[in-house]
């Protein structure tokens, strides 16, 4: 299926965290908080990050071609840990800032208008963020599922934000816009460890998930019952592309025809459970040793 279109959600994000920009740093000026200040760096964070994902977005929805003959689908990953480095470099940031204000207490001004204002760009977050999560579910983009999340935990610190501010005003606490700074930072760092986390394991090969590797089993179970053996079942994902391999092993007095055939129907199942498959299946007869000899991913290096 072709991708390209994912990248109209990318520029969905780029136009929020324009807006969320623009509305947020307002809101700073006007009232001098630096709860404000510190969500208006996340949301120059959320625009980087949305940059990055429309070229990621990009490079992967480009065809397998003679140099990368699996797709481009990873570069996603890309993406998602690109944003996580970012996220940990604005709480950095943030909290340099809040640490400076704690020791310079400052008042807050004009507090009704700036609250006003960084609500207005919470809700835009908060929108934008339930769309790219939607897609993100629907078409299986770890890119835009990292957008969503990013998005909607600005919108969180936010919240936060918004409810120390108005505490502020209220109490006359000044330490309490710094002290709501710095759980900003500590929670958006967590933020960065999920999205670097992710990354990591998909640039790593990792497994499908338990549920999609139950569907797979079933189907090789149903064909066990019938007498076929199968072995050295192996699954990776990249992004929304999913790789199964496994051998399958039949009595060796089948033609050639029944085994195909056979492959060919298994493999027409595993792709109707998941969407976005790439099959590798190897024909072995059953009565032969070597065919168990080889289950290891390099049967070389086993010694055998």
């Amino acid at each position: 299926m072709d991708r390209a279109f994912l990248k109209k959600f990318a520029w969905l994000s780029i136009g929020a965290a324009v807006a969320t920009i623009v509305l947020k740093t307002t809101a700073y000026l006007l009232t001098g908080s630096v709860g404000l200040l510190s969500d208006a760096a996340e949301s120059i964070v959320n625009l980087i990050g949305a940059i990055v994902a429309l070229i990621m977005l990009t490079i992967a929805a480009r065809p397998a071609d003679d140099e990368h003959t699996f797709g481009h689908s990873k570069a996603e990953y890309f993406s998602s840990g690109i944003e996580g480095v970012l996220i940990v470099i604005a709480a950095i940031s943030i909290a340099a800032a809040a640490i400076e204000r704690l020791a310079n207490p400052q008042p807050i001004e004009q507090a009704g208008i700036g609250l006003l204002v960084a609500v207005i760009a919470s809700a835009i977050n908060f929108s934008v963020s339930r769309v790219l999560a939607k897609a993100g579910r629907q078409y299986n983009s770890i890119t835009l599922e990292a957008d969503a999340k990013h998005l909607m935990t600005d919108v969180w610190t936010s919240a936060g934000v918004i409810g120390a501010v108005a505490a502020v005003a209220i109490t006359g606490w000044l330490w309490l816009d710094a002290v709501i700074a710095l759980a900003v930072a500590v929670n958006i760092l967590w933020t960065a460890y999920g999205l670097l986390r992710r990354s990591s394991q998909g640039l790593m090969d990792v497994a499908l998930p338990a549920e999609e590797q139950a569907l797979i089993n079933e189907i090789l179970d149903a064909h066990r019952a019938q007498g076929v053996e199968f072995h050295a079942v192996r699954t990776r994902e990249a992004a929304a592309r999913r790789f199964v391999s496994f051998h399958v092993m039949v009595p060796g007095s089948w033609p050639v025809q029944q085994g195909h055939d056979l492959l060919e129907q298994i493999e027409r199942e595993i792709q109707a459970a998941l969407p976005n498959v790439t099959l590798n299946t190897h024909l072995e007869p059953v009565e032969d040793p070597i065919s168990l000899a080889d289950a290891e991913l390099d049967r070389a290096a086993s010694g055998k």
